[in-house]
């Protein structure tokens, strides 16, 4: 346990922030989810440009508000643009 005000203090904030950082990584999470689910379970082209563009922008925001590292959120977003193009690529053949 914290003896002093100021690691008290310390552990309130991040408390705070952990809670507020939560928000966005686990709405970031559910995101990729749904659009991987989307890409595999062959959904229609246009739910699955829907899908992937929200969570493209839940990487993005998560990302922008420092809850992700910029490399991280980069390389979840080329991970989910892979999968789509290679899904894409089988349909047409």
């Amino acid at each position: 346990m914290a003896n002093t005000k100021s690691a008290i203090k310390r552990i309130r904030i991040s408390r705070k922030r952990a809670a507020r950082n939560r928000v966005y990584r686990s709405s970031a999470r559910t995101f990729v989810k749904k659009a991987k689910a989307a890409i595999l379970e062959g959904a229609t082209p246009e739910e699955q440009m829907e899908a992937l563009r929200r969570a493209i922008r839940a990487l993005d925001v998560a990302a922008e508000r420092g809850v992700l590292h910029k490399n991280n959120a980069a390389r979840r977003k080329s991970r989910l643009m892979k999968l789509y193009n290679k899904v894409q690529q089988q349909a047409q053949a």
